[in-house]
């Protein structure tokens, strides 16, 4: 085991497991299997601390970029905003609008097919083709499918089938499902309010990357009084370039929840956030669908 890895075991035979001074984790054995026992409710109590100090580990940890990850073809960071992307049917794929928009304006110009910029396959004309593209790809465990036919049962109050949906894809790692799941969990909508797991769905989220589960952490922990991990919860967020988290950490410096140094960093890192996902083709984008352009939607 390396020295900076932290394991806690729970083990059967004859060796207990405590943290040492140095917060590290060191196996001590017990004197016999008929003290074994004796210690076990000890043990015990020392590996639910440990998995809790490592779920904190990760859970505040920061991550490298938002759930949205990055364009594909452009390799910059999407914006914390999903409007501002195109989701591809064909291949599951997020493209940026300035990528989008300079590869629609080449065909238009050329008067080609449009096709997928990532995939080369012919962009669907209707939305029952656009539909059941993502039926395919579902099949086949594609998570962000199912998390799209999880939105369009959830659109219907078919909430049940949402959640099947739902769960399916976040067993394979989408964040945003973990997120729509939580709301299930939260007001109880075809399956039975949970808070703990509607916390986990929200834990699992913000690890990967999901500015508005951590900002529901962080008023959890607000109601609960816990203002420091609060505050480190917005901190992550407004990192990621989340705007309404700038917002409550201004409120937090007022009322002293926050130091300068860490209230000017996360504005420093919001705004290296923002300026990381602009690019002149997205400003005209921008400018192009605010104009005389909307974007299809099915």
């Amino acid at each position: 085991m390396s020295d900076d890895t932290m394991m806690c075991v729970s083990y059967s035979g004859d060796a207990n497991l405590k943290k040492s001074d140095g917060g590290d984790f060191v196996l001590v054995r017990s004197c016999s299997d008929e003290c074994h026992p004796d210690h076990q409710p000890q043990q015990e109590t020392v590996c639910k601390e440990t998995a809790a100090e490592l779920r904190d580990e990760m859970l505040f940890k920061q991550p490298e970029s938002s759930h949205e990850g990055d364009c594909p073809i452009c390799c910059l960071p999407h914006s914390i905003n999903s409007d501002e992307a195109t989701l591809m049917s064909c291949c599951g794929k997020s493209i940026c609008d300035g990528c989008d928009y300079a590869n629609m304006s080449r065909e238009t110009a050329s008067n080609l097919h449009h096709v997928c910029l990532f995939c080369r396959q012919p962009r669907p004309t209707t939305k029952e083709d656009y539909n059941l593209h993502f039926e395919k790809r579902a099949a086949a465990n594609d998570p962000v499918a199912l998390k799209r036919i999880g939105m369009k049962r959830c659109d219907t109050g078919d909430f049940k089938g949402a959640f099947e949906y739902w769960t399916k894809a976040a067993e394979l790692g989408n964040a945003s499902a973990h997120y729509n799941l939580s709301i299930l969990y939260q007001g109880g909508r075809g399956i039975e309010r949970d808070v703990e797991k509607e916390k986990y769905h929200l834990e699992e989220a913000a690890i990967a990357g999901h500015p508005q589960a951590r900002r529901n952490l962080s008023g959890y922990e607000w109601e609960n009084e816990r203002f420091e991990r609060a505050v480190k919860h917005l901190i992550i967020t407004a990192n990621l370039g989340h705007n309404v988290s700038v917002q409550a950490l201004k409120e937090c410096y007022k009322e002293g929840k926050v130091s300068k140094e860490d209230f000017a960093g996360a504005l420093r890192a919001h705004q290296a956030a923002l300026d990381a996902s602009k690019s002149p083709q997205r400003e005209a984008a921008e400018k192009h669908l605010a104009k005389n352009a909307h974007r299809i939607v099915y």
